[in-house]
């Protein structure tokens, strides 16, 4: 409905002008990963920001727990991320407190798990997703909610990556082998997103 994608451009330039925010979320990647991050992220030159990373579960977190820390200070720049590790894992490395994890590096991990891993790290932010409901072509209104006691409206939709014309998102996705995802929005009075859920199926 048109009155929708009106609406929702309208978060999509209020959330872009805003171009950081606080940010409090929770990632779960199959068996692989569960994990909350708490910081703040900006987004007018790519991804920048640091947020504290918890790993609450998954083979990721039996990792970290190995290095001696489930919990790391984490450092966005627009091409990698830095991690603050514990010191066990310093006194492992030389006295070594930060790993850069470099995006592009990430796709060497197997079944799609780092390319998804990649996307996530890189569209974490909230206009990412205004971004993929306006491309869905699949969006409607839910209603009226109260989040965290804030009057908001609810939208949701699904993003089918055949239905996506070519670019960034396209590829974003692709290679994470996701043929569709469910995006829910939450937008206050000032247009600025509050709250974000996506789902989707990788390939592995």
């Amino acid at each position: 409905p048109s009155a929708v994608i009106t609406a929702l451009r309208g978060a999509e330039r209020s959330t872009d002008r805003a171009e950081s925010a606080r940010v409090r979320s929770t990632t779960t990647l199959g068996a692989e990963l569960s994990m909350t991050a708490d910081g703040v992220l900006a987004w007018s030159d790519g991804t920048t920001g640091t947020v504290t990373i918890t790993y609450t579960s998954g083979t990721t977190a039996d990792l970290m727990r190995r290095l001696g820390t489930t919990s790391m200070e984490a450092r966005y720049l627009p091409d990698a991320y830095y991690a603050r590790m514990g010191e066990k894992f310093a006194r492992q490395a030389g006295g070594r407190h930060w790993i850069r994890y470099g995006y592009d590096d990430l796709d060497v991990l197997g079944g799609g798990s780092g390319a998804e891993l990649k996307n996530q790290m890189r569209s974490t932010t909230p206009n990412q997703s205004v971004k993929l409901l306006l491309a869905s072509g699949d969006v409607r209104e839910v209603g009226e909610e109260k989040v965290r006691g804030e009057h908001t409206t609810h939208y949701a939709g699904t993003v089918r990556v055949a239905d996506l014309a070519a670019g960034e998102l396209r590829k974003q996705l692709t290679e994470a082998g996701v043929d569709s995802e469910s995006v829910d929005i939450w937008v206050d009075n000032r247009n600025l997103l509050v709250k974000k859920v996506e789902r989707g199926r990788t390939a592995s």
